[in-house]
């Protein structure tokens, strides 16, 4: 992941592509509605090269690897190439292009431009330590926070716990009902986390349909009560589509309390260790590390 302030510098050259492609766009339309002659030339365009050097700019974040950047990339292609077929048509027969030519370009455009605008709003997230679609905050921030809490747990022996916590049949969501029903699901779901959890603690999307949750102040059994509390929630949730009807989803839940001596990073792999249980006996529970079953059981690939 770039530093802060690549990213913000990635932010601005959204701006200036942006810039760029209103004074191009304008450009365009003043030449096709209103020709060159042929005797001067062909028509010129402003350059359209910091797309160019923006795209190269990105492609060292991780967002770049996201299929959104993959389908901005073709639009351009497309948009650029359009234009210029019906640019030269329009020079050379000296007409104005007909309505169906013009909308190929200006949609192509329109959507090129919205397409941009919320990629650049994805990566201001992502600058903010935020995940763009939940909300949350991402990964990136996450060692660094749990770091700050296990040191305060061993200066001061005031009690933490982790919970890891997965969607279950996630997949299944995906494929019945597409991604981007699934993206709901996750919105949702880390809705209901953050409404769930105490104004103290902590949230994290570790990635695909993984959250992780820090307690603060907080022993097994007090860290078990808000998390069973937020499990009930979930399973109750309704989910809204947009055909009118709702969904519900369950999650499961591994949940451990910090000890002295076991670092962070084990923690959350005992967490991992105790949610593998949690799925395997059943789904749509909270199991408590080292409590509830053997917790030292290796971590596997678990059932979804």
């Amino acid at each position: 992941m770039v530093e802060t302030s690549e990213s913000l510098s990635i932010i601005d050259g959204i701006d200036a592509v942006l810039d760029e492609h209103l004074l191009w766009f304008g450009q365009w339309q003043r030449l096709v509605f209103y020709g060159v002659a042929a005797e001067d030339g062909e028509p010129s365009l402003p350059p359209t090269a910091t797309f160019l050097r923006w795209c190269q700019a990105a492609s060292r974040e991780e967002l770049a690897k996201q299929p959104a950047i993959e389908r901005l990339v073709r639009l351009h292609e497309q948009m650029h190439r359009l234009a210029r077929v019906i640019l030269l048509r329009a020079t050379a027969d000296r007409a104005r292009p007909s309505a169906a030519d013009y909308e190929s370009v200006a949609g192509r455009y329109e959507e090129f431009m919205i397409q941009l605008r919320r990629i650049g709003r994805a990566f201001s997230a992502a600058a903010a330590g935020l995940d763009p679609l939940t909300g949350l905050r991402s990964r990136r921030d996450m060692q660094a926070e749990l770091e700050r809490e296990y040191n305060r747990f061993t200066r001061t022996g005031q009690p933490f716990c982790l919970a890891i916590c997965d969607i279950d049949f996630f997949k299944s969501v995906n494929d019945r009902f597409g991604h981007d029903i699934g993206d709901r699901v996750l919105a949702a779901v880390a809705t209901c986390i953050n409404r769930g959890i105490r104004s103290f603690d902590e949230a994290f999307r570790m990635g695909g349909e993984e959250f992780l949750i820090c307690l603060k102040d907080a022993a097994m059994a007090d860290g078990f009560a808000v998390i069973e509390r937020l499990r009930c929630d979930l399973a109750l949730m309704p989910i809204d589509l947009s055909d009118g009807t709702t969904l519900t989803v369950t999650a499961s839940f591994g949940l451990i309390q910090a000890q002295t001596g076991v670092a962070i990073d084990d923690m959350v792999v005992n967490a991992d260790r105790a949610l593998y249980q949690a799925k395997n006996s059943g789904r749509n529970r909270v199991v408590r590390y080292g409590t509830d079953g053997r917790g030292p059981a290796p971590p596997r690939a678990r059932a979804r």
